[in-house]
């Protein structure tokens, strides 16, 4: 009998059958499905299942989070069902074909706009910070008017500001040949031709007369030199047309002279489509939006639109529509008739913060409960700064009042928002650091803003606290549900025999031990809340912390023997000598890409300490695959933990002593 045999035929029967089940896959830590009918799985049930510790759906896939033994439940998973796994890749590819065109086409903005959105946010700071110089009047004059220091600042910092959005394009097709497999630097070459000096600034056209436009003439066509600084759309089409045009030219060319001929007959057609169909389509098309949505901001249902979207984006958020929005603010910043602003993002950072103030009032009404609110108070804090997910799933749509509390919030403190004009120069700030990119010149600015922040911490939390003690909203009115929540997101424990074998070794219930731990790479230590995973954010797997590092060498954090090692080598099990189970996860996501970035120097059953070298991770070949390369250091069985300290932050280096653990 396999050790999870009873709860593999349990995990069958409730996400639906085998006849339910159209793929499945593992990870390092959760079994990935690609259901025919999602909504025969019984959460319910599976969530009672002894070795499930959480779950959730993610691009298609509907995910069980099992932990380390993740791979001993997969194999009793399949002598149960009677399915051979497929690879995660394929289950992709299966879990893509399950979702309906826009779905498709909401992920494959995300996947465009997602490593663009750290320049964005340095650039949203940037301009945010110009902004106060240079627009704000203190008693008559600006900073830049009163001080020669602070006017070279200014200067200065529109050199990078320029780069980040002036020549956005360059980014967006660069990022487009990216998620298409395609080669990038066509990509990079094509977004430069689109913003070339060469041609007239797309911010001068407008003031510019039409016979003053400069022109390529070739005798029987003019097209004029217009460049497309700033614009989305454009550069959208034309990073597409040029990633299936290399992809076409790669199946019929020769591969002896495919990397001469693919290159020119891929690039140099998507520059002339660029500028003679495509670029004048997008800008057009860009205007229609823009001026659309600048029209129901303006309109005199300008209250109704603002409280809809205030009130609808958290909903958007679970669907993951919300990144349609990503391309709609930077079109309407790239557009003369907003003045180079954007209404919606202000919006979206209130609503950041009243699903924050939410969970803040949760904590305020279950204050107490320690095992809770080592979820709440750090998803708290993610939300104030721009995160909502480990919010909204982990303590919001949980007990669903004050999810609808905080979309009540947020609608009304964006009905007062767009009511005072208040407009962002830029997006990616979130949260209340949101205020940092408010454009002071128009509208009610800085004030209108702090007074929708304070409107949308307010509302949320007493909405919150009147819909719980009135059972309103309240799918269970129940005092133990915060202890189920606990289970799933803070101390998930492992009931697996690789536990049960470190017990022998381990200690009774009366004594306690501590193990000391170690920073695995060099880098810059996170807390494990900050990491960009709602799997390990919200400590489904357990606590633990991550490094992102600045070296490709992984070390022992801690002293025991190797456990598993996952065979896609992007992780790595540890069993300590008083029973605690580690996991070292290197990269996120990492497991679709087959080992190739990783090198292993352990096998099972080896000693290891804080002196072992236990992998080898090529950071560059996992950023150019797309992946962020943060190393976490997990404790799975976290009913052994009863405290956890690191000791500092910021920077540190590899084999360094972080703090410990106190094992019971």
């Amino acid at each position: 009998m396999g050790k999870y045999e009873e709860d593999a035929k349990r995990l069958l029967k409730e996400v639906g059958g085998k006849e339910n089940i159209n793929a499945v896959t593992h990870c390092a830590t959760r079994m990935r499905f690609v259901l025919n009918d999602p909504d025969k799985a019984d959460q319910e049930a599976i969530d009672d299942i002894p070795s499930v510790k959480g779950m959730f759906t993610n691009a298609g896939q509907f995910q069980v989070i099992i932990g380390n033994d993740v791979a001993t439940f997969y194999n009793d998973f399949k002598e149960a069902s009677g399915i051979e796994g497929t690879s995660t890749e394929d289950a992709k590819s299966v879990a893509k074909k399950n979702q309906n065109p826009l779905q498709r086409a909401v992920g494959a903005l995300a996947e465009i706009f997602a490593p663009i959105i750290p320049a964005i946010i340095v650039g949203g700071l940037i301009l945010g910070f110009r902004n106060i110089l240079e627009g704000v009047d203190f008693g008559g004059a600006t900073i830049v008017d009163r001080s020669t220091f602070w006017t070279a600042i200014n200067d200065f910092l529109w050199l990078p500001g320029e780069a980040i959005f002036q020549f956005l394009p360059v980014g967006i097709t660069w990022s487009v040949t990216r998620k298409m497999g395609t080669t990038q630097i066509l990509g990079i070459v094509l977004g430069i031709t689109l913003v070339s000096p060469q041609l007239l600034d797309a911010n001068e056209v407008a003031s510019t007369a039409a016979a003053d436009i400069p022109q390529w003439d070739f005798g029987f066509a003019q097209v004029d030199m217009i460049g497309y600084q700033g614009q989305v759309i454009p550069a959208m089409l034309a990073g597409f047309l040029l990633a299936y045009l290399e992809i076409f030219f790669r199946k019929h060319i020769p591969e002896a002279v495919s990397m001469i001929f693919v290159p020119l007959f891929a690039l140099l057609p998507t520059i002339i489509a660029a500028h003679v169909i495509l670029g004048p389509f997008g800008w057009w098309l860009g205007n229609i939006i823009s001026n659309v949505i600048f029209a129901g901001l303006t309109s005199s249902v300008s209250w109704l639109f603002s409280f809809a979207f205030g009130l609808l984006y958290s909903p958007l958020v679970i669907t993951g529509l919300h990144h349609m929005s990503n391309a709609i603010d930077l079109q309407l910043i790239a557009s003369e008739v907003t003045s180079h602003t954007t209404s919606l993002w202000p919006m979206i950072a209130l609503s950041n913060i009243a699903q924050g103030s939410a969970v803040l009032a949760v904590i305020y009404l279950h204050r107490g409960n320690k095992k809770e609110e080592q979820v709440s108070i750090p998803a708290m804090i993610s939300c104030y700064l721009g995160v909502t997910e480990p919010a909204m799933f982990g303590i919001n749509l949980k007990f669903i009042y004050p999810f609808v509390a905080a979309m009540i919030g947020s609608g009304f403190a964006g009905l007062f928002n767009n009511f005072m004009d208040v407009r962002a120069n830029s997006i990616g700030v979130g949260g209340l650091p949101g205020i940092l990119v408010i454009n002071s010149q128009i509208g009610g600015g800085y004030l209108a803003f702090a007074i929708s922040m304070v409107i949308a911490i307010v509302i949320p939390f007493i909405l919150t606290v009147i819909f719980r003690k009135r059972g309103i909203f309240n799918k269970e009115d129940r005092e133990d549900s915060t202890a189920e929540l606990a289970a799933v997101g803070a101390t998930p424990g492992d009931t697996g025999s690789s536990s049960e074998e470190g017990a022998s070794a381990s200690l009774t219930d009366t004594q306690k031990a501590t193990e000391k731990l170690f920073a695995p790479v060099s880098g810059e230590l996170l807390k494990i809340t900050a990491v960009d995973d709602p799997v390990f954010s919200q400590k489904m797997m357990g606590d633990g912390y991550a490094v992102k590092p600045t070296e490709d060498q992984i070390y022992s954090p801690v002293a025991g023997t190797i456990s598993s090692v996952f065979e896609t080598k992007h992780a790595i099990g540890i069993l300590t000598d008083s029973g605690v189970e580690v996991l070292v996860h290197m990269g996120l996501d990492t497991v679709e890409l087959k080992g190739a970035p990783f090198t292993i120097n352990v096998k099972e059953n080896d000693q290891v300490s804080s002196d072992t070298q236990l992998a080898t991770m090529d950071r560059k070949a996992v950023k150019d695959a797309g992946k962020q390369t943060d190393v976490l250091t997990v404790f799975t069985n976290g009913d052994k933990i009863n405290s956890f300290a690191l000791v500092g932050e910021g920077e540190v280096t590899a084999q360094e002593d972080l703090g410990e653990i106190e094992v019971s």
